[in-house]
């Protein structure tokens, strides 16, 4: 049994410093499975159909997306209470080279 008068700072300190550490570590680990996903290896790559281009808001409530979806781009207006798909089916911009 240990005795009250053996209260040790420096063991206080260690403890508290690892449970620090621990936490860190979690949230490093669940951050990063939040933004790559979670892969194991030697799993193949997940194929991605759907991403934004761009977005544009147009008031507190309101914003303008560009959304690609197999390789065809859609323009969209959200809003809390209603979508609305504004243009379907846009042509891919034409990259030109800078001068």
């Amino acid at each position: 049994m240990t005795d009250h008068g053996d209260f040790s700072w420096l063991r206080l300190l260690l403890a508290f410093a690892t449970v620090i550490a621990m936490m860190a570590a979690l949230a490093y680990v669940l951050k990063y499975i939040g933004t790559r996903g979670f892969v194991l290896p030697n799993q193949p790559a997940k194929i991605r159909r759907l991403r934004i281009v761009e977005t544009l808001p147009v008031d507190t409530r309101r914003r303008l997306v560009i959304v690609n979806c197999d390789g065809r781009e859609h323009l969209l207006l959200l809003n809390g209470a209603q979508d609305i798909v504004v243009a379907a089916n846009l042509p891919s911009p034409v990259v030109s080279p800078q001068t």
